[in-house]
């Protein structure tokens, strides 16, 4: 039987680093979901064509840290400029 390791911080801001090959890789965005096997990030981004959201999937066997992240998510949703016109 799987455990939800992370369901405790369901709908908060999280901080992972994960492996991903030979790298190390950093991630903030909401946890969206814990599956017991792996968890599943949601982010949104604001773009002059509107809200885009993101949402990608980390096997607990990538996982090398994890923690509640203290940046505020209005920090990431600022808005993204296309600078190539």
């Amino acid at each position: 039987m799987c455990m939800a390791r992370y369901a405790a911080l369901l709908g908060h801001r999280i901080e992972v680093h994960y492996r991903s090959g030979e790298i190390i890789l950093p991630a903030t965005g909401i946890l969206a979901a814990d599956s017991g096997k792996s968890i599943f990030l949601e982010e949104e981004v604001v773009q002059l064509s509107g809200l885009k959201k993101f949402r990608w999937e980390i096997s607990y066997l990538q996982i090398v840290r994890l923690s509640e992240s203290s940046m505020p998510s209005s920090a990431v949703r600022a808005p993204v400029l296309n600078s190539g016109r």
